[in-house]
């Protein structure tokens, strides 16, 4: 049986001294439990079609943050935020519906849902920020997320820190918000405290930043690409479409249904 990365990070971060982040029990035994099945890629395809309506069937989500990317995320990241968000250990109300055993399905399908996000290509054009504070925001990264997210934004598989490279810049600066003011229950304690201080110019710059590093070249898709496994699939004009999310709109705190 692998070892369990929640107790093993919860010794860690108690000989540390550091806060430990909020964790529901449920949703890390789904975690681990997901984390010991075999994926089913095909099966993985055939549940992906739930998510591909917001996320788009290449998995790109919409430049504007209304929808994130997730193709090329790490599948401890994509298990651990579906389990969290099934327990209620994240809200989200857009996405819980979603993510109901009656359409979902258990830890297997979400194993097998990961797997295959997990090696979609990402957009090579991606939303970022207005480019004018870059050297502030590289200063903030390397001094404050690099430990974590890597110095590539790279993120961490086993301790499923997301990735971070290639993100909507909206979409960051929407999550960033949350954890800063702790809307986010399952975000890492050590970075809320961590970011706590942070100001607007701050928050922008370095998300700015963040939205600029480029994923490996591996990983990128090759311009006009379309996923094939859904030719019939509609699809928004642009990633531009959808609602935007500016820092000065603060939004509403969500409510569990």
């Amino acid at each position: 049986m692998r070892k369990s990365i929640w107790t093993a990070s919860l010794i860690c971060i108690v000989l540390s001294g550091h806060a430990v982040a909020r964790e529901s029990p449920e949703a890390m035994r789904e975690y681990e439990q997901a984390l010991e099945l075999t994926p089913n890629l095909e099966n993985g395809r055939k549940v992906y079609r739930i998510c591909a309506v917001c996320h788009t069937p290449e998995g790109w989500g919409l430049e504007s943050g209304a929808y994130p990317q997730v193709a090329g995320q790490l599948s401890t990241v994509l298990i651990k935020q579906l389990a969290d968000i099934r327990a209620r250990n994240r809200d989200n109300p857009t996405m819980l519906p979603f993510t109901s055993p009656s359409l979902l399905g258990g830890a297997q399908e979400i194993a097998d849902v990961a797997a295959y996000i997990s090696q979609l290509p990402m957009t090579p054009r991606n939303g970022v920020g207005p480019g004018n504070d870059l050297v502030w925001g590289e200063r903030l990264y390397k001094d404050n997320c690099t430990e974590c997210h890597g110095e590539l934004g790279e993120g961490n598989l086993e301790d499923h820190t997301p990735a971070i490279f290639g993100q909507h810049y909206r979409y960051l600066l929407r999550q960033f918000e949350w954890i800063k003011m702790e809307r986010r229950r399952n975000a890492d304690e050590k970075m809320v405290k961590q970011i706590h201080n942070f100001s607007h110019r701050d928050i922008r710059a370095v998300l700015d930043y963040v939205s600029r590093i480029k994923p490996p070249s591996e990983k990128l898709a090759k311009e006009g690409w379309r996923n094939p496994d859904f030719p019939n699939f509609a699809r928004p004009h642009s990633l531009h479409s959808g609602a935007g999310y500016t820092i000065d709109q603060r939004p509403s705190r969500p409510r569990r249904p």
